[in-house]
């Protein structure tokens, strides 16, 4: 008879546990037989002794197998995910799953609401009139067989043990434990039957990773990890020391989104969903080079199916489709405010974190899960690192509902630029490939 005392004892003391043992705590806290006081310690003691690479595996697995597991079996082909590890404006999924549906790949993707500074794909998602994220498994299969590719939220019944610990590591302090992100978000994606995946790990001031370090730690670790649960990973490090394209806020990031799929939007925005495509479309087999599934995405987006197939999802999933032909119909908020240059020079960094963190007090964000969001509201950068700017010009563009807070976004906002009066090189957006 084991004893959750002794497991939190041995994993204390540095000891490697037996896959029992795990199975043991992840089906016992599961089930509520292991209350979260002990839970919490046992995720302390793993953030300070780690786990070795067996004993990940295991406890992956054992997560990933605590609920229901998507079965698409029946779909022809190769079904590829990807998967970000979160940043302010990071609104690459709603433009890249459609496009590389479009070139032939399937793409089942369980996104998540945003917390805190970063954004969630679900509330970007929901700024579609209509649109709908909560998807029981048997129509999401169907979804992803008729259209190539889904959109939606995790279910109850999907991954349970990973949905509880998360809540738990939140409130413990053990959220930056590089095993226990690896094991959160492989156990969530290997549930879905995905036979690949791209990761795109964050790093720099907006990210979760602020150093190239932890960065190359996590994403090292996922790529061995999906290796030993069999499943191909690919990891690529960019950068998010200032946010991704020009939009930050749910209804914003749509449309830019969108934009992308119309043959327009930022150039980072851009390329960043080509290069993501073109991996993905190498895990699938549908390109025999990253240069060929490059070529292919554009192409996509030049002959409108990638945008059509957008629609045809929108449609599926309870939104107005005209969203595609008619960007209006996404909210939009009441009142604007410009934030504008106090000098001449070039911009050395826009601090995303404090970007993020301004659109959070407009209302584009949460400080707790249950807090309700505003879809119209956000900022869009007129300027962004390595630009030139004279004094006046427009910084960045405020969008918001709220009249008393029109005096009080300048500050923050002019706050997270920073102008030079020498000229500033724009940075390397994309900064490693592993895999």
């Amino acid at each position: 008879m084991m004893r959750i005392g002794d497991i939190i004892l041995r994993k204390r003391d540095g000891e490697r546990l037996s896959d029992a043992e795990l199975r043991y705590f992840v089906q016992g806290y599961t089930e509520g037989r292991i209350p979260d006081y002990q839970a919490a310690a046992y995720l302390m003691a793993v953030y300070f002794r780690g786990m070795d690479s067996r004993e990940l595996a295991v406890w992956t697995d054992c997560m990933m197998r605590s609920g229901e597991l998507l079965d698409l079996s029946r779909l022809q082909g190769r079904k590829i995910d990807k998967h970000s590890t979160g940043g302010v404006g990071d609104k690459v999924s709603i433009c890249l799953a459609p496009l590389v549906a479009a070139c032939g790949v399937g793409v089942p993707m369980i996104s998540g609401r945003g917390l805190g500074h970063t954004g969630g794909t679900l509330d970007k998602l929901e700024a579609i009139p209509g649109f709908c994220v909560d998807i029981p498994p048997e129509c999401f299969v169907d979804i992803v067989e008729d259209i190539g590719f889904c959109m939606a939220g995790q279910t109850e019944s999907l991954v349970p043990a990973d949905r509880k610990l998360y809540a738990l590591r939140d409130v413990t302090a053990t959220v930056e434990s590089v095993p226990l992100i690896a094991s959160s978000i492989l156990s969530k994606k290997l549930a879905e039957g995905i036979d690949g995946l791209v990761m795109d790990v964050k790093v720099g001031r907006g990210a979760f990773m602020k150093t190239m370090e932890d960065a190359l730690e996590l994403a090292d670790t996922i790529v061995e990890l999906g290796g030993q649960m069999g499943t191909r990973v690919v990891a690529l490090i960019t950068g998010m020391d200032q946010p991704l394209g020009n939009a930050v806020g749910n209804a914003l990031e749509t449309r830019e989104a969108l934009e992308v799929l119309m043959g327009k939007g930022p150039d980072d925005l851009v390329e960043l969903t080509l290069t993501l495509a073109a991996e993905m479309l190498l895990l699938g087999e549908a390109a025999g080079s990253l240069e060929e599934g490059r070529a292919k995405a554009k192409r996509a987006i030049e002959d409108g199916s990638a945008l059509e197939r957008m629609g045809r999802l929108i449609s599926r999933q309870n939104g107005d489709p005209r969203v595609i032909e008619d960007l209006k119909l996404l909210p939009s908020a009441k009142h604007r405010k410009e934030v504008r240059s106090p000098s001449d020079g070039w911009i050395e960094s826009v601090d995303a974190e404090k970007i993020g963190r301004a659109a959070m007090r407009l209302g584009a964000g949460r400080d707790t899960k249950d807090d309700v969001i505003d879809p119209a509201v956000g900022l869009v950068l007129h300027r962004k690192v390595g630009e030139k700017v004279a004094a006046g010009d427009i910084l960045c563009e405020v969008h918001l509902n709220d009249p008393k807070l029109m005096n009080e976004t300048e500050k923050p906002v002019l706050d997270a630029f920073s102008i030079v009066t020498k000229e500033v090189e724009s940075g390397t957006l994309i900064k490693e490939r592993i895999g």
